[in-house]
């Protein structure tokens, strides 16, 4: 794992120890440098499975960076006593890179999504964000891997936005990193959320550290996904007490 940041550990996984901005500015000039890049956004959710599946979590050791993407990993840092200094979402980074992507003219690979999704986002990016070279923008239901891989190949783009949520997005990136010396990231539902599909939560809730809590109000279904923190915090609490012995 290439690391700048000094990361911190949490149930094993390195995070980057920065913070969204200091983030961001590290990935284009690795961009601009044409330096092979691999990014997690983790949450608890990611960790918990990480911790009971070891090709997962060997697959996402040789990441280049893993974000903290959640507030209960930036509470489970605090409880050990390593604090990270912010929240870093994939959606943050997402948007973030997007802007600058739109600035710089720089080639862009989407995939993942429904069709629908697919097609307010090509859209969206065309109205908003015309600077953005789109070479490539696929949902997530592809039947042939081969062919998006020599797309990807054929097309080069300086960044890769995988949509296809964990594990399938990490597994595709680390099977084809190396079609393209680009920035490849799994983005989960950022393309749901930046159409509009998906509501975000509103500043307050974020400012809140409560956004999980808006999204299980506004999304009931997430219920027991959303029962992982709880589990995890469990963890982290047996960790620290662990470490005082």
């Amino acid at each position: 794992m290439n690391d700048p940041f000094r990361s911190v550990k949490i149930m094993g996984i390195p995070f980057a120890n920065t913070t969204r901005n200091q983030f961001i500015n590290q990935l284009q000039t690795r961009i601009q440098n044409h330096q092979n890049t691999f990014v997690v956004t983790a949450n608890p959710e990611i960790v918990m499975y990480a911790n009971r599946n070891e090709p997962y979590r060997n697959l996402i050791l040789k990441a280049d960076y893993i974000s903290p993407d959640g507030i209960g990993i930036i509470k489970a840092a605090a409880t050990l006593k390593t604090p990270l200094p912010e929240r870093i979402t994939g959606f943050d980074i997402f948007t973030g890179l997007l802007k600058w992507a739109d600035q710089t003219q720089k080639k862009v690979y989407f995939l993942g999504a429904k069709p629908h999704v697919i097609n307010l986002l090509t859209t969206k990016l065309a109205a908003n964000f015309p600077g953005v070279q789109v070479v490539g923008a696929r949902d997530g239901y592809y039947k042939d891997e081969s062919l998006i891989a020599a797309e990807i190949k054929a097309q080069q783009p300086d960044i890769v936005f995988v949509a296809t949520g964990f594990p399938k997005q990490e597994q595709f990136i680390a099977s084809h990193r190396h079609l393209t010396n680009g920035l490849w990231m799994g983005v989960g539902g950022s393309f749901d959320v930046f159409v509009g599909i998906v509501k975000r939560a509103p500043q307050f809730w974020q400012n809140h550290h409560l956004e999980w809590f808006y999204r299980l109000i506004t999304e009931p279904k997430r219920l027991k996904r959303q029962m992982i923190i709880p589990q995890f915090m469990w963890k982290i609490h047996q960790l620290k007490k662990q470490n005082k012995l």
